[in-house]
Order: C-alpha cells, then sequence, then structure tokens
C-alpha cells in the first residue's frame, strides 16, 4: 500500500508536466509560421522600380500580408539593406500596427504616427524619421522588408531605432516573413 501512494505523486507530477506541454504547443505552432509579403511594386527577387529609391520619387512601396496567427496584438516591420559598406543600413521601421491591417499603402507620409491607428514610425540610419529608399553607393543591393506577429501591443514612443525595436520585439514575436527586392543604381 505504501508502494502505491508513493507513486501516486509521482504520476501527478508527470500529468502537470503533460498538460504544461500541451498548452505551449499552440504558441510552438505559431512562432513556426510564415508571414506571406507581397508588394505590387516588385516581386521577390526581382528589381525595385527607381520611383520607391532615392532616384525616384523615394516613396514607399504598397505592402501586403497575410497567414497572421491567432494571438497577435500588433504588427512590426523593418526593411533594411544587408549589402551597404559599413553594414546593414535601415530604410524603414514601423511598429504598432493593428493586427486587422493586412497592407500598407503607397507613399506613407514621414510622420511619426501613421494611419491614425496606432502605428509608429522609427529612425533610419538616414537620421529621419520614416521610409528612405534604396540609394545604393555602387553595384546591386539587396533590401528586406520584414513583417512581424507579435503577441503584444507595443507601447513605445515614435523614434526607436531597429535595435530598440528588436530588443522590445524579444520573445513577442509570433510570426516573421519578408519581401527581398535588389536595386541597382546606373551611373
Amino acid at each position: 500500500m505504501l508502494k502505491r501512494l508513493w507513486c501516486f505523486p509521482v504520476l501527478l507530477v508527470l500529468a502537470s508536466c503533460s498538460s504544461r506541454n500541451a498548452d505551449t504547443a499552440p504558441a510552438e505552432r505559431a512562432a513556426k509560421m510564415t508571414v506571406q509579403v507581397t508588394s505590387s511594386a516588385f516581386k521577390e527577387g526581382g528589381s525595385i522600380p527607381s520611383k520607391y529609391t532615392c532616384d525616384g520619387q523615394n516613396v514607399s512601396p504598397t505592402l501586403s500580408w497575410n497567414t497572421i496567427p491567432d494571438g497577435t496584438k500588433s504588427i512590426a516591420l523593418i526593411a533594411d539593406d544587408p549589402d551597404a559598406p559599413r553594414g546593414t543600413w535601415v530604410h524603414w521601421v514601423l511598429y504598432g500596427l493593428p493586427p486587422s491591417l493586412r497592407e500598407l499603402p503607397e507613399h506613407v507620409p514621414a510622420s511619426e504616427s501613421i494611419l491614425g491607428n496606432g502605428g509608429r514610425q522609427g529612425m533610419t540610419d538616414f537620421g529621419k524619421i520614416g521610409y528612405g529608399g534604396p540609394c545604393p553607393p555602387s553595384g546591386t543591393h539587396r533590401y528586406y522588408f520584414k513583417v512581424y506577429a507579435l503577441d503584444s501591443d507595443l507601447h513605445p514612443n515614435p523614434g526607436l531605432t531597429k535595435a530598440q525595436l528588436l530588443k522590445a520585439m524579444e520573445g513577442h514575436i509570433l510570426a516573421q516573413g519578408q519581401l527581398m527586392g535588389k536595386y541597382s543604381r546606373s551611373r
């Protein structure tokens, strides 16, 4: 009888561990989800039209995404160029976008708060708030537009840098995806 009673607490602990693992399974599945990011301006791996660069109107392209997991409280976006001569160059930082939003229009204004829905823009490596288009000094560069689905509605002030946003997003990314376009300046 004593042996059977000793086994009972062990079984309860094992059952408790098992139920905790079952509770985390949806979060683990969501973290593996990929957000599909597209643009009507360019295709994955394609050329970014000069309209969206420093050689043109320097306006942001239309961006769309889908497959946002349940539990998403906000969306963030970072656009950068890993081929810049001095390391990755940040072209755009957005955060606090509502989870119902599935598209950014062309030419998002360069203001701290955007779209009247709580969205905020951060500081680029151009030293400005808002989108700064491709402007490579030479050669062909890759530009990544990365979208993040977050389980938190980040409430930081406008003007965060990419590093500050990444720090705030730690442990809150449910899913992410990216669209890569290329640009080369003709001289």
